[in-house]
């Protein structure tokens, strides 16, 4: 009896691990297709801004998937002469990075203070700080705008950098808050029983440990920063202190009344192609800053 039901067990066993190895396919095939389909929605739009960009300019009204023939008229029209695009970039890379570098210096700081240092009113501040990330950026134009204007910072670069930084700096010091909390504190008293003290561990322990979330929101910072729009274009009239983005919505065409639609599309894609560069390069960093934390 005993063998009998041993065998009569076996095809049962294989049917079972059959089924489970079925089921594991298809739910390996749903998420493939997802995957796939949330890629193509994400590209789409960019893969047809560089279609746009590649077809001539009076092809514009053409659907076809592929441009035919293919042109790079549009790009020679971003950086020809009296464009001055070139400086418009030179100006978004100086803001973005300015602003990152700032962001990364006082939002560190803070973090370290709020994960570490106990004081009172501690809660209300942190409470503060992620509050100020919640006002609509275009409610602050104005009061800007008349205190910018009456101390001589128009047409400044101050005038683009400080206002993103107050934007950048809740989120940054919120991220890297949490990534120092999950830090283990044995790190520092180790450190501080060997000698060294608290700036010291902070500055040669901790921060070389932080370094994967440092350098992730370093990425978002920048990629803020560089896309930044409504106060580049409150605070800043002179066309060679405009940002790119700035530049690329104020594109005009032969008449000034037509819209250039290919030439805007070349202008988006030189400002967007860096931008996925540095993602698909420093993807593996970015992702291990999102997902790290903490100290095995």
């Amino acid at each position: 009896m005993t063998a009998a039901t041993t065998t009569a067990a076996k095809p049962a066993a294989r049917k079972t691990k059959s089924k489970g190895v079925e089921d594991q396919g298809g739910r390996r095939w749903l998420s493939t297709l997802g995957i796939i389909l949330i890629v193509v929605y994400c590209l789409a739009p960019f893969y047809w801004m560089v279609a746009s960009a590649l077809r001539q300019p009076n092809d514009q009204a053409d659907n076809s998937f592929f441009p035919s023939p293919m042109s790079f008229e549009n790009f020679e029209a971003v950086f020809g002469p009296g464009v001055g695009f070139g400086r418009n970039l030179l100006n978004s890379v100086v803001v973005a990075g300015v602003t990152t570098l700032l962001t990364l210096i006082f939002g560190t700081f803070a973090a370290y203070t709020l994960a570490r240092l106990n004081f009172r009113f501690k809660n209300l501040v942190a409470g503060i700080i992620i509050g100020t990330a919640m006002f609509p950026s275009v409610s602050i134009v104005v009061p800007l705008l008349k205190l910018f204007t009456n101390i001589g910072w128009i047409n400044t670069y101050q005038a683009m950098i400080l206002p993103s930084l107050s934007f950048a700096l809740p989120l940054a010091v919120w991220t890297l808050a949490t990534f120092f909390r999950q830090m283990p504190k044995e790190l520092e008293e180790a450190a501080m029983v060997d000698g060294l003290t608290r700036g010291q561990a902070f500055r040669k322990v901790i921060i070389p440990l932080a370094a994967p979330g440092m350098f992730t929101t370093a990425i978002i910072t920048f990629i803020a920063a560089w896309n930044e729009f409504i106060f580049a274009l409150s605070m800043v009239n002179e066309k060679s202190m405009k940002t790119a983005t700035v530049a690329i919505s104020q594109f005009t065409g032969i008449s000034g009344f037509d819209s250039p639609f290919g030439t805007k599309m070349a202008a988006g894609v030189v400002v967007t192609v860096p931008l996925v560069i540095v993602v698909l390069i420093f993807q593996r960093r970015i992702i291990a800053g999102l997902t790290a934390g903490g100290v095995k």
